[in-house]
């Protein structure tokens, strides 16, 4: 089979998808493609009026179906039979997802579909496995806490992953019982309303999911505001998030979930594998061109192998295969857009004129698209940008250390605290470090995240509130209810 295609022949989703059927609507924010940066189709925007039908769907649907009070079971069966159906139309969910994101075609039936599936059979399997509990009391009580769905979830997602982000917030929150309201980004939305549509013709109730696209501004403030959604989740940059938290507290109180922004940091000892961390730190940096928000994008090496270990990255840097996200055999992502890309070159040319030194790259790539080389910069100031800033793009600062006291120290970032590494065949180091660095996930001799998806995710400092995946992103999803009787 092969995956690679045309994208001027692609045909496209337009619209939202509410109450079960694609509704139609006039696209108004122009989208571009990131391989060759050509304009090909617009983006719908959804007012307060739309947002407010799709609620009223989601409200419909939970009452006419009983999603909540069902057979737990019943809801395990209907979301399996949707990761069937996600992974067997997984050629024409791989197309819509490559011609308007970063993610080239080749990557995405093994990667991110066959992932999406796992994790929405994963949460599946909590409906009828989690639930309430009898806790002690007086012989003369009996004590209980409930479990509750909330009723209508708020999910805005991310661009850099659509798909897999998608399924991050529906597949918990279906398990559990509620309706979903989701806004992909408007630079992303194809997958996002096929997978619904898919969702449907699985068995899932119409309008228990609901894709509105549009705006941050405009859509998402009316989905964070609108006060018949009980709890919000989103995955997005740390500004964004706290543009949500405030939005949230001028209209109401609600739980949020809010896995941000980070700037992660990969701590190399002197009696690590040099040739295994090589191959994790530049795969941590390189995937998704860097675009992922636990991009390892901090090398803190001890001093002893720092030479060595750069040049090996730098040889897999060196490897990489750009192309346009509709070919198959590409395995290098260009940037998101025009303007991301301008970005990266600018907080990269600051730290040059500031006396870092670039490595490798450093450039746009001399290509069409929006293609930025792999780079690798030292000489880099704990207060540059190009430390503290997220910058989101393949771009890896080394900087090293002589002791482990500077290292953690080196690790330590004023806001951030998402994901860290750790290379170390010091199996005490490895826990001692571990316990002590400001992040959410550490990975040690490796780097990224597994198909595990019983750990959760989410991070410390402004990295976000609340976790994804694992069991906890389930139970983020239910209320409890204290209950005591007396007999």
């Amino acid at each position: 089979m092969s995956l690679s295609f045309d994208p001027d022949r692609l045909a496209l989703p337009q619209g939202h998808f509410i109450g079960g059927r694609l509704i139609p609507a006039a696209g108004v924010l122009p989208m571009h493609r990131p391989s060759d940066g050509a304009p090909y189709a617009d983006c719908p925007v959804a007012d307060a009026g739309l947002v407010d039908q799709a609620v009223s769907a989601a409200k419909q649907a939970l009452k006419d179906s009983g999603w909540a009070g069902l057979r737990p079971r019943e809801r395990t069966r209907v979301l399996q039979c949707w990761a069937d159906l996600i992974e067997a139309e997984a050629e024409t969910m791989a197309r819509l997802e490559a011609v308007a994101s970063t993610r080239p075609v080749g990557q995405l039936v093994e990667g991110d579909i066959a992932i999406t599936a796992e994790q929405i059979r994963f949460f599946a399997e909590f409906a009828d496995k989690e639930g309430g509990d009898l806790v002690p009391t007086a012989d003369a009580s009996l004590g209980m806490i409930l479990s509750e769905p909330y009723g209508i979830v708020g999910a805005i997602t991310p661009w850099n992953f659509p798909l897999s982000m998608a399924g991050w917030k529906l597949g918990p929150a279906l398990a559990a019982g509620n309706a979903v309201v989701l806004k992909p980004s408007e630079m992303t939305p194809f997958s996002a309303l096929y997978i619904a549509e898919l969702s449907v013709r699985a068995g899932l109730p119409a309008g228990l999911i609901n894709i509105v696209l549009g705006d941050g501004p405009t859509t998402g403030n009316a989905i964070t505001g609108h006060p018949e959604i009980g709890k919000i989740s989103f995955t997005g940059s740390t500004a964004a998030g706290a543009a949500i938290m405030q939005n949230i507290a001028r209209t109401g109180i609600k739980p949020m979930t809010l896995e941000l922004g980070g700037k992660s940091p990969q701590l190399v000892f002197a009696d690590a594998d040099l040739d295994l961390a090589a191959r994790a730190i530049a795969q941590g940096i390189l995937s998704n061109a860097g675009q992922a928000c636990v991009a390892g994008s901090r090398l803190i090496v001890a001093e002893a192998v720092a030479e060595p270990l750069a040049k090996a990255i730098a040889a897999h840097m060196a490897a990489i295969r750009p192309g346009p996200t509709w070919d198959e055999v590409t395995r290098y992502s260009p940037i998101i857009s025009e303007r991301q890309l301008g970005r990266i070159d600018a907080i990269v040319r600051s730290a040059v004129d500031a006396g870092a030194e670039c490595l490798v790259g450093g450039k746009r790539l001399d290509r069409e698209g929006y293609f930025y080389a792999p780079t690798l910069i030292k000489g880099v100031s704990q207060s540059s940008p190009a430390v503290t800033e997220e910058i989101f793009g393949p771009v890896l600062t080394l900087q090293t250390f002589v002791e482990e006291e500077e290292a953690l120290m080196l690790a330590d970032h004023p806001t951030y605290g998402l994901a860290a590494g750790v290379f170390t065949r010091d199996l005490s180091r490895a826990i001692r470090v571990t316990k002590r660095l400001q992040a959410g996930t550490v990975w040690v001799n490796r780097y990224n995240r597994s198909r595990d998806h019983i750990l959760p995710t989410g991070g410390y400092k402004r990295s976000g509130i609340g976790k994804d995946l694992g069991r906890e992103a389930y139970l983020a999803n239910r209320k409890s209810k204290s209950v005591l009787i007396d007999l």
